[in-house]
C-alpha cells in the first residue's frame, strides 16, 4: 500500500452497548475520492471520526500506508495525524480571527516560516479557493458558502496528505454546492490528496465520487464499495444501495 492510502480491518464501532457498525473492513487508494455514504444514522460521521482520530475503535485497526493509526504508537500517531487537513460541516473558524488569520493558524503553529512567508502562502489558498482578496474580512461577514471555501483554504495551508469532508455541501444552495464540488477535485488534482468525503447530496456523490461506501443502518454492516455507477448498473448489488442512489429512498 503506498503511504496516503488507507486499511480498515475488521472495525467495530459502538457508544457503551449501542454498536454502530460492526467489523468494517475496506481500503481507500491515495489520490482518489472516496465517499462515504448511507442513510440516517448509519454511523458516516462516526467512521469519519475514527479515521482522523477522535474516536477509539471498540474493535479492529485502521493503517495509513503500512503504519498502524494507534494513539499506543504515539510518535507515528502525531506524525500521521499532522499529514490530515479536515473540514468540518460549519467551517469551524475562529470568528475573532480574519479569514487570514484563520489560514495563517496552522502554518504558524506547525511551522517556523517568516510572517511574510505565511503571509504568501496564506494569499495563495485563498486565491486557489476563491476567496483571493478578502483576507482581512471575519467569518460572520462571509456567505455560507465563503466560510466553506475559507475552512477549506484552512484545511489545505499545511498541504495535506490527506482531506476529511464532513457534509461540506449542508446548508448551500445548488450552485454553491456545485462550485465546491469542483474545488474538492481542483484540490485533488493540485495536491495529489487522498479525499474521504461524509455526504448525502446525491450530486456530489456522482460528481466527486472515485468510489462510495455504503454503510447499513439495519445490518450494521458495510453493504458495498464501488463507483456510484457502477452500483446502480451492478444487479448483484442490494436494491436498498439502487433506491439509495436514485433518491426514492425513504429516510
Amino acid at each position: 500500500m503506498t503511504a496516503n492510502s488507507i486499511r480498515v480491518e475488521n472495525l467495530t464501532m459502538a457508544y457503551g452497548d449501542h454498536v454502530v457498525m460492526n467489523d468494517l473492513n475496506f481500503e481507500i487508494p491515495e489520490s482518489e475520492v472516496s465517499v462515504i455514504i448511507g442513510g440516517s444514522g448509519c454511523g458516516k460521521s462516526t467512521l469519519l471520526k475514527h479515521l482522523i482520530g477522535l474516536e477509539r475503535a471498540r474493535v479492529g485497526r485502521i493503517f495509513y500506508g503500512e503504519t498502524e493509526f494507534s494513539p499506543e504508537a504515539a510518535a507515528d500517531y502525531e506524525r500521521i495525524q499532522r499529514s490530515f487537513g479536515v473540514l468540518f460541516q460549519s467551517g469551524a473558524l475562529w470568528s475573532s480571527l480574519t479569514v487570514a488569520e484563520n489560514v495563517a493558524l496552522p502554518l504558524e503553529t506547525y511551522t517556523k516560516l517568516s510572517r511574510r512567508e505565511i503571509g504568501e502562502i496564506v494569499d495563495f489558498k485563498l486565491s486557489l479557493v476563491g476567496l483571493a482578496g478578502i483576507g482581512d474580512r471575519f467569518p460572520a461577514e462571509l456567505s455560507g458558502g465563503m466560510r466553506k471555501r475559507a475552512g477549506l483554504a484552512r484545511a489545505i495551508a499545511l498541504d495535506p496528505k490527506v482531506l476529511f469532508f464532513d457534509e461540506p455541501s449542508a446548508g448551500l444552495d445548488p450552485l454553491s454546492s456545485r462550485r465546491l464540488d469542483e474545488l474538492i477535485l481542483q484540490i485533488r488534482d493540485v495536491l495529489g490528496a487522498t479525499i474521504v468525503v461524509v455526504t448525502h447530496e446525491l450530486a456530489s456523490i456522482f460528481t466527486i465520487a472515485d468510489r462510495a461506501l455504503y454503510l447499513d443502518v439495519e445490518t450494521k454492516r458495510l453493504l458495498c464499495v464501488d463507483k456510484p455507477d457502477a452500483l446502480l448498473e451492478d444487479p448483484a448489488v442490494d436494491a436498498k444501495v439502487k433506491r439509495f442512489l436514485r433518491r426514492d429512498l425513504t429516510q
